[in-house]
């Protein structure tokens, strides 16, 4: 009997993750590579790079057309990188190897870049109708209501409140005002020097200013969580504010949707949301507005929303030879 199989990619600002799964969602193999975040990259080629390798590396065994479907979930496509997708598409099927093990006719046809979002809500939920709320480097908040949907936040990490870059950024701002004996003391000083084996604060600038920016200045938002655990008022304030603020975006698709008053579910996916703090106050917020919503943290990783769409890509394009 011919096997079938379909493929989930999710492509992160630190790794892109892989996933060989067959058609009852069993995961088979799974790969990581670089990052395929297009905010990220210095170009596109790099994250179609990661993204090929990534592939590359679960069709290993695969044999000429077992591959029906590929999915490919990557952040911002859908907002400045939009013009980019069939670039994205076509440069991972210039390889030979991928192009081989996928059922033909319509290659290009089986190959598709989705948003992140809506991977990451299929990873949680099998519902059509709902929300999800993505806070990790950047946040987002996107939802869908019968046939329409709308979308808060989203503009990468110099903008996006709440989130592991912003909170690391507020958390970094307040080190050095305690530093310069312009603000009070915190322990987000103490607990970052020691974590990171810093000495001065010329070594911690170094990291900050360096190559890997972005993804340092998100850690210490972990470790204002920390602080924050230990009863640090700076660090509390930090936490319950970035709460507040993921709220507001959920809030304002709620609104936007008229989900007040109806019963549906909203998606959490994120590093911020391991923060009790947060998650405290955002289950609060949301509540006053919408007391019947329901909170679902994913069991499976986002790679598994890519992969349930993939296989609901196959009906319409394969039909009865399923």
């Amino acid at each position: 009997m011919e096997k079938k199989y379909v493929i989930g990619v999710d492509g992160g600002g630190t790794k892109t993750v892989a996933a060989l799964s067959d058609l009852n969602l069993k995961i088979l193999k799974i790969a990581k590579t670089g990052p395929s975040n297009l905010r990220n990259v210095e170009r596109i080629e790099e994250a179609v790079l990661n993204i090929s390798k990534a592939i590359l590396k679960v069709i290993k065994g695969v044999k000429e057309k077992e591959i029906l479907s590929i999915f490919v979930a990557l952040a911002a496509v859908e907002e400045e990188f939009k013009s980019e997708k069939e670039k994205i598409k076509k440069g991972v099927l210039k390889n030979s190897k991928i192009l081989k093990v996928l059922k033909n006719p319509e290659p290009s046809r089986q190959i598709e870049i989705v948003s992140d979002q809506i991977a990451a809500f299929k990873s949680g939920t099998d519902e059509k109708d709902g929300l999800v709320l993505i806070a990790g480097t950047g946040s987002v908040c996107h939802g869908w209501r019968e046939k329409k949907e709308a979308k808060t936040g989203g503009w990468g990490w110099a903008n996006d409140e709440g989130s592991g870059f912003w909170a690391g950024q507020k958390g970094y701002q307040a080190i050095f005002k305690e530093l310069d004996g312009r603000g009070k003391k915190t322990k987000i000083t103490k607990l970052l020097f020691k974590e990171w084996k810093l000495e001065r604060k010329e070594d911690l600038m170094k990291k900050i200013y360096g190559s890997d920016s972005i993804r340092n200045i998100s850690l210490i938002s972990k470790i204002v969580d920390k602080a924050a655990q230990i009863q640090d008022e700076i660090a509390k304030s930090i936490m319950e504010e970035a709460g507040k603020e993921l709220s507001i975006l959920a809030t304002s698709v709620i609104k936007r949707l008229n989900f007040q008053n109806k019963k549906f579910p909203l998606v959490l996916v994120g590093a911020m949301f391991k923060s009790k703090i947060i998650l405290n106050k955002l289950k609060k917020e949301i509540k006053k507005l919408a007391p019947r919503v329901e909170f679902i943290f994913p069991k499976e990783e986002p790679v598994m929303g890519a992969i349930k769409l993939a296989i609901e890509n196959l009906i319409p394009f394969f039909g009865k030879f399923l």
